[in-house]
């Protein structure tokens, strides 16, 4: 899965693509690591959401400018605009977000 490990990057990503998902994750995050791959399998599901993972050591410029306090958080971005968030490890919210969002 495409890892945005800049702002650049991110702020490409939400330009480029009219619906994406953002997993904002970190590697030391047990429930990040519990639903991470279930969040791949959504990314596989429906097609219509471009996804991505920030991480949130990596990449914590975007985290702070995002105003992420708690991993996982899920957002779902709308032509750059944030639309829809699941913060925690809520595979049935994350999996109604992507249904609502599919295009």
């Amino acid at each position: 899965m495409l890892q945005l490990n800049t702002k650049g990057e991110f702020d490409k990503f939400l330009k480029d693509n009219e619906v994406a998902a953002i997993d904002f994750t970190a590697t030391w995050c047990g429930p990040c690591r519990m639903i991470g791959p279930k969040f791949e399998e959504m990314a596989k599901e429906f097609k219509g959401v471009k996804c991505a993972k920030v991480d949130v050591d990596v990449n914590s410029e975007t985290a702070e400018s995002e105003g992420i306090t708690a991993m996982p958080t899920f957002r779902f971005y709308k032509n750059g605009e944030m639309v829809d968030e699941v913060v925690g490890a809520s595979e049935s919210k994350l999996k109604e977000l992507f249904a609502k969002h599919n295009k």
